[in-house]
């Protein structure tokens, strides 16, 4: 089997762009509390969180250009002491933890440059058809 060392082995791996490498590294790793996988040069990182991979890239008008049209989902086991974590470290609260009736609780959280970061723990395993969702392949 090949290993390959220079990508994360997450499937999925969403690129974002900041406008200073350094303070997104120290930011996502101090207040979300992703971890520093390889710093390529002064133009990339990879992070990762549980088994998930970002890439991190600079470019200096990230953020103040266009409003931001995406948002991000990161799987916690434990949200109360994330969002505790973020809140310590200064993040802006968009909306603090809230159970739903589809079994997760979440909070969501705004990055140094405005984009969504929602944080989402499974509390309960509920049928999608109890609160209104049709199932497709589960």
């Amino acid at each position: 089997m090949l290993s390959n060392r220079s990508m994360p082995s997450a499937a999925i791996i969403p690129e974002l762009a900041y406008p200073d490498l350094d303070e997104a590294i120290d930011w996502m790793s101090s207040v979300f509390g992703f971890t520093l996988r390889i710093r390529i040069g002064d133009h990339r990182a990879q992070m990762t969180f549980d088994g998930g991979a970002i890439i991190i890239v600079e470019h200096p008008r990230a953020g103040a250009v266009t409003p931001i049209a995406h948002s991000l989902m990161v799987r916690v086991p434990d949200v109360e002491t994330h969002y505790q974590n973020a809140v310590a470290q200064g993040a802006r609260i968009m909306r603090p933890p809230v159970t739903y009736p589809y079994g997760e609780r979440q909070y969501t959280a705004a990055d140094m440059i405005g984009r969504t970061w929602t944080f989402s723990q499974s509390v309960a395993d509920v049928d999608p058809r109890e609160w209104g969702g049709v199932p497709g392949t589960l």
